[in-house]
């Protein structure tokens, strides 16, 4: 979530349609490969099952930028 956040944000506001797109599906892909990961490897890297199913469950417009810091 670290990487889309990163490129999300240095993407500048004017970049246009395809960017954010492209980005879109970025984000999509690294959810699906998040929810992929077994239990063990969650902990790894500091997720948990339920995290990753409220991430997986957003949609690929729901872009990290988008959202508010928690």
């Amino acid at each position: 979530m670290a990487l889309t956040h990163a490129i999300a944000s240095s993407l500048p506001a004017s970049r246009g349609f395809f960017a954010r797109i492209v980005l879109a599906l970025r984000v999509r892909q690294e959810r699906r490969h998040l929810a992929e990961l077994d239990d063990a490897l969650l902990a790894d890297i500091g997720l948990t099952r339920t995290q990753v199913q409220d991430e997986a469950k957003r949609t690929m417009w729901d872009l990290p930028y988008q959202r508010s810091p928690r």
